[in-house]
């Protein structure tokens, strides 16, 4: 696909066009595939690496240009750039169906992933292949947002598959080292946050070997390191809690 406008005779290939309606007219941008979305993820920082061209459109692909005036009236300013930020935050990405779906299908793919890797089975404590939580997706009717990133739409899917498959966070293992002065101080405040206690010993100070779900971790970071002044440690033993061997799961 190749535009010409006719004003500069820029040229524009292999262009994702996002479009926006106000005060009653159209006005788009054109911007490079599969950038949108980087940008709107936050993936994609640098504005020219999305927009083909910081001007906008009334037709990108018969490149007429939109009025200066039109602008003004619309969005309240005239800085086409700042324009262009606001049609790709709050515009429609104009794709085929088929683009559409296979972007669906890739987003799919990828909360699937997310969640096994994020996720085992409480009873087993071994990990889901991303194939079972595809099924599992499939199963409850998952409807996949396009506009939401993967890793916000995981937490929404661990929500529902746990009403219908034994499925919980991985949870992670933490070494805490508490000074003696405020050990007895900070065990009280955190021991409601931990999920068990594998190993507690107290000499020459309080360490404590314990398992929590990831959603606590900044929490008692907190508290250790607060309340000890920085002199408390919190060590990560392993990320998630998993059972390792050559189990196939079915």
């Amino acid at each position: 696909m190749s535009i010409f406008t006719p004003t500069n005779q820029i040229r524009l290939t292999n262009v994702a066009i996002v479009r926006i309606k106000k005060g009653g007219k159209r006005f788009e941008i054109a911007c490079y595939k599969n950038k949108v979305v980087s940008w709107r993820n936050k993936v994609e920082k640098d504005i020219d690496e999305v927009l083909q061209t910081h001007t906008v459109f009334n037709n990108v692909s018969k490149g007429q240009v939109a009025k200066r005036d039109d602008l003004a009236s619309a969005f309240g300013t005239e800085d086409q750039t700042e324009i262009c930020k606001t049609i790709l935050s709050k515009g429609e990405l104009q794709i085929s169906e088929r683009e559409r779906q296979s972007q669906l299908e890739s987003l799919f793919r990828d909360i699937s992933t997310i969640v096994a890797d994020k996720c085992v089975n409480p009873d087993t404590k071994r990990p889901y292949t991303v194939g079972m939580i595809e099924r599992a997706m499939k199963d409850v009717h998952y409807a996949v947002k396009p506009t939401r990133s993967a890793k916000q739409q995981s937490l929404d899917v661990i929500r529902l598959l746990k009403d219908h498959m034994p499925l919980e966070r991985a949870r992670m293992r933490l070494k805490l080292v508490l000074p003696v002065k405020e050990a007895r101080k900070v065990r009280e405040k955190i021991v409601g946050l931990l999920a068990s206690v594998e190993q507690e010993d107290w000499r020459p100070q309080l360490e404590i070997v314990c398992l929590i779900d990831p959603g606590r971790f900044r929490e008692i970071d907190e508290i250790v390191r607060g309340d000890t002044k920085g002199s408390g440690i919190v060590e990560v033993l392993n990320l998630k809690d998993v059972e390792e061997g050559d189990e196939t799961l079915q």
